[in-house]
């Protein structure tokens, strides 16, 4: 039975990607800096034998062979999935894969040394190298796929994501909100006159952060028998659904945004924890893209870990493990504070969506050639100072150095920040009208009622549906930004 042999392969296939997994979160977090050359050449070796074994040429018949067998819904659906997974697979050669990996992850290795220093001329050639394999990669898949290049790298994040559709929402979004942050700042003034702002202490030990963090993932639902938190140089959810690696980086001088970045990871852990463990080795089994697992991580940083209700529960718990009290009031001034600030990940929810359409907007000319990583300083300051009025031009570290993304080769990813910040309000919306009290339950630290809700609607049906589908069912309609634009407006606008 073909089937039978595809399940079999599922199986050798995920023993693989778990090592892959495994070593790389062990490569950003512990691994010393001597290890990087030789742990490349490992994890390409380790990706060359997992494309091989997934793209042999025989796969092709079983999955043809399985889609006539008399299989039940589910099994039908993993074998879509097969077929998914497989087409994108022999789109690129082993030896690309293998050349590839080596690259992108000697490439982060520099990145990782380099940004702190803000040695833009030492990272530009490494730089270059990851963009032209990034733009063979992108060829080699849009001619397999028919799309266009970039439609063809965002694909691997999320299906079925296509610029036609998304730049006009994004450009919607972006004329809101170079009008919106105006607007926001304007109305933070006038609270600050009436309640001054009440300045973080400054003083903050890493390890009782720490034990915040990890007091904070538990209540929210992670499992601490399935997971951990480290420290790296960019906060990231790696690992394996049975050992889910986290990261968040540390600040003595503040920690709300370690926890914030604790909070936001703890949401793709969630979703990772809670997949269903019967199809963990099918493609059917894996999280529906990173557009819906970014509106699960904004969800839990955002939707709960911002909301009032949730800060009447979190402040003694603050309080137990930093010893510092705060009134409701005066923390929130610092969570819901707005500010056109230079880093993606520090950025408040007003401001974070331009910093992603940024982005989003300067990627597509990187992989058409219409833009040069050498070029890039300029093109990204002039971009922020349009959107935010803030310049680069002499810190690149804060500029196109300072996300991990591009470093890594991960083209196409950045658009899934902002849908899923879109996913996660709308989301919201539906809870809202389903279970009434959720907001005193926050308050409470209950949080069991809208992690059913959500393993109900989204983690159990791990790529059973496409995106839009998977959104329509969870929450009544389709994509509705209306719903964002709805939560700022509330937030924030006065």
């Amino acid at each position: 039975m073909s089937f039978r042999k595809l399940d079999e392969l599922g199986h050798r296939l995920a023993a693989l990607e778990h090592a892959l997994a495994i070593l790389g979160a062990d490569e950003a977090t512990h691994m010393a800096p001597g290890g990087g050359e030789a742990r490349a050449e490992a994890m390409s070796a380790l990706a060359g034998m997992a494309h091989r074994q997934a793209s042999a040429p025989e796969i092709g018949d079983w999955i043809s062979a399985a889609e006539t067998e008399d299989l039940n819904p589910e099994q039908q659906t993993a074998v879509a999935e097969f077929r998914r997974h497989y087409v994108n697979l022999t789109a690129l050669p082993t030896e690309f894969v293998e050349r590839q990996t080596r690259t992108r992850m000697r490439c982060e290795q520099l990145w990782r040394d380099l940004r702190a220093k803000g040695d833009w001329a030492g990272f530009l050639p490494a730089l270059e190298g990851v963009i032209e394999l990034a733009r063979e990669e992108a060829s080699l898949r849009a001619g397999v796929l028919g799309l266009s290049p970039y439609d063809a790298l965002m694909e691997q994040f999320d299906p079925g994501n296509r610029v036609a559709d998304i730049a006009p929402v994004f450009a919607e979004l972006k004329a809101f909100l170079v009008d919106f942050v105006p607007k926001a700042l304007e109305v933070q003034e006038r609270r600050r006159e009436k309640h001054p702002l009440r300045p973080l202490s400054g003083n903050y030990p890493i390890e009782r952060q720490r034990e915040l963090g990890l007091a904070m993932m538990t209540a929210v639902g992670f499992d601490l028998t399935r997971g951990s938190l480290s420290v790296s140089h960019h906060p990231f959810c790696g690992g394996v659904p049975t050992d889910v690696r986290i990261t968040t980086r540390y600040r003595t001088t503040e920690f709300l945004s370690s926890l914030m970045g604790i909070l936001h990871e703890t949401g793709h852990a969630l979703y990772e924890q809670n997949l269903p463990r019967q199809w963990a080795h099918w493609p059917l089994g894996k999280a529906r893209g990173m557009a819906m697992h970014e509106s699960q991580s904004l969800f839990v940083e955002k939707q709960i870990g911002r909301n009032p209700a949730f800060w009447e529960w979190a402040l003694p718990v603050v309080e137990k493990h930093l010893g510092e009290a705060w009134s409701k009031d005066e923390i929130l001034a610092h969570v819901h504070h707005v500010e056109r600030g230079l880093i993606r990940v520090d950025a408040d929810e007003v401001t974070y969506p331009l910093h992603v359409i940024l982005r989003f907007e300067l990627e597509q000319d990187l992989i058409s050639g219409a833009l040069e990583a050498r070029d890039l300083p300029e093109a990204w300051d002039q971009k922020m100072r349009d959107y935010l009025g803030l310049s680069t031009i002499d810190a690149p570290q804060d500029g196109p150095m300072q996300d991990v993304h591009w470093p890594s080769a991960a083209f196409g990813y950045f658009p899934s920040y902002t849908l899923g910040a879109m996913i996660a309000a709308q989301q919201w919306a539906a809870i809202e009208k389903e279970i009434p009290d959720v907001e005193a339950q926050f308050a409470k630290g209950q949080f069991d009622a809208v992690n059913a809700w959500r393993n109900d609607r989204v983690w159990s049906q791990a790529s059973l549906w496409s995106t839009p589908e998977l959104i329509e069912r969870a929450t009544g309609e389709p994509l509705n930004a209306a719903h964002f634009t709805a939560h700022l407006e509330a937030r924030y606008g006065g």
